[in-house]
C-alpha cells in the first residue's frame, strides 16, 4: 500500500533536465561526472544529480509558494552551473531534445536504477536521451491528488504547446513542435493515468499491478501527469525543457492557477468521456502547437488550443490574483497572443544558418547567460 504524505496545497516545485555539450561541436558530451564533481567540492546545498544518460543532468528547486522566489533560486543553480562548466569548457542548454545527438553513441550513467532501467528496456534507455521539466504541485491528501491528476489532464495541450522546444530529432526536422514525446510514448506504461476517483482506488491498481510483477515503485509509471504520494504532490511530466530560465516558472505557474481552480471548485467530474480524447488531443499538440485543433469530447465541439488557452486564462484571472500571480498571468497570456513557441525560435535560427550545431550553440548561450524576461 502506498500511503500519501500530506503537503501544503498549492505549494511548488520544478526539476529540470538539461544538455551537456562539448563548446567545439556542440554535440552532448559524457561530461555529467565531472561536472557533478566539481561541483560537490563547493558544498552548494542546491538538489543537482545525474539522469539516465552521461550528456545529461537533471536540477530541483526546493519546495515554494512564490513563483519570484522559485526564480530566484534557479538563477542561483544557474549561475553555480554555469560558473562550473565554463571552467570544464562544457556548454549547458535547454530543450527537449538534442537536434543531431545519436542514441547509439549514449551512455547509461553508473547508477542501479539506471541500470535495471537499460537491462529492462534495452535500446529504448539511450532513446530516453530527451530532456524535459517536471512540476510539482502540493496537495493535502491522496484523493485530492487524485482528483487534480484527472483534472489536469484536460490541460496537457496547453501545457505541450507553452514548453515545446523539441523540433529536431536524430539531424532531422520532425515538423513537430516536440519530438520528445514520441521518445516517452515507447514505454509501455507512459499515457495517462486510469480511471481511478479516489487514493483507495488507485492503492488497489497499484497492488495489482504490483502483484503481477509489472511495478515495483511509482517510479514505474511513465505517465503524463501522476500521483507523487511520497512528496504529497502530483507531478506533470509533460512539458520539454525550455530555452529560458524563467519560462519553467511561468509553466509552474499556470499549474499552481489550475490546481487552485481545481480545489476551489472541488471538481470532481471523473469519467470516461475524459478519455475519450486524451491522446488525439495530445498528438494535435506536439505536433501544430498552438494550431492544433483540440477534440472535447463532453461537451461534443472543437475548438483551437489557441482558442482555448485564451478561454482558460480569462477564466483563471481571479486565481491569479489570489495567488499574487497577476504578472505571470499577464506574461502567459502575452506569449499566446503573440504565438511565442521555443520551436519556432530553435527553426528560425537553423533557417539562417543551415547548422544544427549553431542552433545547439545559440540555445546554450540562451540558457547559461540570458536574462528573465527574454523569452
Amino acid at each position: 500500500m502506498l500511503d500519501f504524505s500530506r503537503s501544503t496545497p498549492l505549494t511548488l516545485g520544478v526539476e529540470l533536465e538539461l544538455m551537456i555539450v562539448n563548446r567545439r561541436h556542440y554535440n552532448l558530451t559524457r561530461g555529467s561526472d565531472d561536472l557533478l564533481a566539481l561541483i560537490a567540492r563547493g558544498g552548494h546545498g542546491f538538489d543537482i544529480k545525474p539522469e539516465i544518460t552521461q550528456g545529461m543532468i537533471e536540477i530541483g528547486t526546493a519546495v515554494h509558494r512564490d513563483t519570484r522566489e522559485m526564480l530566484a533560486e534557479l538563477i542561483a543553480i544557474r549561475a553555480l552551473l554555469v560558473n562550473t562548466a565554463e571552467k570544464l569548457n562544457l556548454g549547458l542548454s535547454g530543450g527537449g531534445s538534442h537536434p543531431f545527438q545519436h542514441w547509439s553513441e549514449q551512455r547509461i550513467y553508473p547508477k542501479e536504477r539506471y541500470r535495471l532501467v537499460s537491462e529492462l528496456y534495452g535500446y529504448l534507455a539511450k532513446q530516453f536521451t530527451v530532456y524535459g521539466q517536471h512540476i510539482h504541485i502540493g496537495c493535502p491528501d491522496g484523493d485530492v491528488a487524485v482528483r487534480l491528476t484527472h483534472y489536469l489532464a484536460r490541460y496537457i495541450p496547453h501545457f505541450i504547446a507553452l514548453s515545446a522546444s523539441s523540433p529536431f530529432h536524430q539531424g532531422i526536422d520532425t515538423q513537430f513542435q516536440t519530438s520528445r514525446l514520441t521518445s516517452v510514448n515507447a514505454f509501455p506504461l507512459s499515457g495517462s493515468m486510469p480511471m481511478v476517483h479516489d487514493w483507495n482506488e488507485f492503492n488497489d491498481y497499484f497492488a495489482r499491478m504490483a502483484k503481477l510483477g509489472i511495478v515495483e515503485s511509482m517510479k514505474d509509471f511513465y505517465w503524463d501527469i501522476r500521483p507523487k504520494p511520497e512528496y504529497g504532490t502530483v507531478e506533470i511530466r509533460i512539458c520539454d525543457t525550455p530555452l529560458s530560465i524563467d519560462t519553467p516558472v511561468l509553466l509552474a505557474a499556470y499549474a499552481q492557477m489550475l490546481a487552485r481552480r481545481c480545489f476551489e471548485e472541488d471538481w470532481n467530474d471523473i469519467q470516461p468521456d475524459h478519455q475519450l480524447t486524451y491522446s488525439y488531443n495530445r498528438f494535435q499538440a506536439c505536433r501544430f502547437g498552438y494550431d492544433a485543433v483540440l477534440v472535447d469530447a463532453a461537451a461534443q465541439r472543437q475548438t483551437s488550443l489557441l482558442e482555448d488557452m485564451l478561454d482558460t486564462l480569462n477564466q483563471l484571472t481571479p486565481h491569479a490574483i489570489a495567488l499574487g500571480a497577476e504578472s505571470e498571468h499577464a506574461q502567459l497570456r502575452e506569449r499566446v497572443l503573440k504565438r511565442n513557441i521555443d520551436s519556432q525560435w530553435l527553426r528560425d535560427i537553423y533557417g539562417e544558418s543551415g547548422s544544427l550545431a549553431e542552433v545547439v550553440r545559440q540555445a546554450s548561450e540562451r540558457w547559461m547567460y540570458g536574462e528573465p524576461g527574454r523569452g
